[in-house]
């Protein structure tokens, strides 16, 4: 069961919260009716998620959430305040926030927001320890740079090995154009997006040997590596 850690001084609201939250999404919450005794918790115990109210005595969400980073740079951290300024919304994505939510708001949309931020943590951690992949007869270490195939190796250039790994963390599924530009040259423009398909010649090149595996161009979209 994963942990929450909420923080909200209005007892009304945060108990409203934590029993929907342990009854619908079935997480494991701690609730704390100020920053102090939030960033207590948080020392004593292990979280999958924050979420801090902004206004609260002894010590504010944004001071809580600065807090926390030091300690944890990678926990989601969702905001939830009356406040709709822009530069309150600002703040929270500089103080390292993953996500805003303004009150009022229904239970409902921050279920989804949590549900979200846990996917994408998940997805995250996948793709940091995915390093070996078997593509039909072939195989791709990553981490060497190497794809074999009966016996025969083929080396790798970094940004070739990176499009491949990208092409296998979505095997089967589609890889969209924009996503691998972003990830891999940091930038979707049309230099770039050539020189991506010059990469993509070559990895068809290098596997050919096998039938059952096609990198396939989904047009207006990406492209598919289909193993069948």
């Amino acid at each position: 069961m994963q942990k929450i850690l909420l923080a909200e001084d209005d007892p009304n609201l945060g108990e409203l919260l934590k029993d929907y939250l342990e009854l619908k999404g079935k997480f494991d919450v701690t609730l704390c009716q100020d920053g102090e005794e939030a960033l207590s918790a948080f020392r004593k115990d292990s979280y999958d998620l924050c979420i801090f109210d902004v206004m609260m005595p002894k010590k504010d969400g944004f001071s809580l959430g600065k807090d926390i980073r030091k300690m944890n740079k990678t926990i989601p951290i969702i905001y939830a305040t009356a406040k709709g300024m822009m530069e309150d919304k600002t703040q929270a994505f500089e103080l390292g926030g993953d996500d805003y939510i303004t009150k009022p708001f229904r239970v409902e949309e921050l279920l989804l927001r949590i549900n979200a931020l846990l996917k994408r943590v998940a997805n995250d951690k996948q793709e940091e320890l995915a390093d070996k992949f078997e593509i039909g007869g072939y195989f791709f270490d990553y981490t060497s740079q190497i794809i074999s195939f009966k016996g025969q190796q083929q080396k790798l250039s970094t940004k070739e090995a990176e499009l491949l790994r990208l092409l296998c963390l979505n095997k089967n599924d589609v890889l969209t154009r924009e996503e691998a530009l972003i990830k891999i040259w940091h930038d979707d423009n049309y230099f770039t997006g050539r020189s991506m398909d010059v990469f993509l010649s070559k990895l068809r090149k290098y596997l050919k040997e096998d039938p059952n595996v096609e990198i396939v161009n989904v047009h207006g979209k990406g492209y598919k590596l289909l193993v069948s």
